[in-house]
């Protein structure tokens, strides 16, 4: 939602796609690579719209999605190292979350469309486990369905000696505003831009 922590979201990243899409001040190497993205949690994972298939009935059957998709309870949110990068993710399991992000890869899918040979090879390189390989296979991305993990990206790949640094500063920046739990009422549909920018082009309740 709109507010302190979208705020210190796209301060950190450099970047704010959900407001009017502007270069906000405090960002430095280490947010380089999610800084296009802007502050987001991942849902349903980028797409390239299938052959006859358009915004308007994207966003149609997103909003009809949308009405019978219930709120998630609110999440408690932490720092996290994933890999090399840091995230804040959910304290705990959130079976609601996950339950909903599959309604959605499911719900949407037929807007997508396949992804390309070198895309799937792209995707391999990260050596998948089987169940990733079936999602890559089935939904076009592997972290999906029973291997998604809800996350909010803050940086890029951190060299190990650099993380503890990172990371206290992330902590500094970001501990006031993950102290209450964060709702999660609405759904946020985005696009890329030319320069490869993310915006945000409409929030839709969860009205279920």
């Amino acid at each position: 939602p709109t507010g302190g922590l979208a705020q210190a979201g796209a301060r950190w990243l450099g970047w704010d796609s959900a407001g009017a899409g502007e270069h906000v001040p405090e960002f430095d190497k280490a947010t380089r690579r999610p800084r296009n993205y802007g502050f987001h949690g991942t849902v349903k994972p980028p797409m390239r719209l299938a052959e006859g298939c358009d915004e308007a009935g994207l966003r149609a059957a997103l909003a009809e999605l949308c009405d019978g998709l219930k709120p998630v309870p609110p999440l408690k949110l932490k720092l996290s190292r994933i890999g090399g990068f840091l995230a804040l993710v959910p304290e705990g399991d959130v079976p609601e979350l996950a339950k909903l992000a599959s309604a959605v890869v499911q719900g949407l899918d037929g807007f997508r469309a396949a992804p390309s040979e070198d895309e799937l090879a792209r995707r391999r390189r990260a050596k998948l486990s089987a169940l990733e390989e079936t999602n890559l296979e089935r939904w076009g991305y592997p972290y999906v369905m029973e291997a998604f993990r809800f996350h909010m990206t803050l940086t890029g790949p951190v060299p190990r000696a650099e993380f503890d640094e990172v990371q206290a500063r992330a902590e500094a920046h970001f501990a006031e505003h993950i102290v209450a739990p964060m709702p999660v009422t609405e759904l946020c549909l985005m696009g890329e831009a030319e320069d490869g920018r993310f915006h945000q082009i409409e929030r839709f309740a969860l009205k279920g």
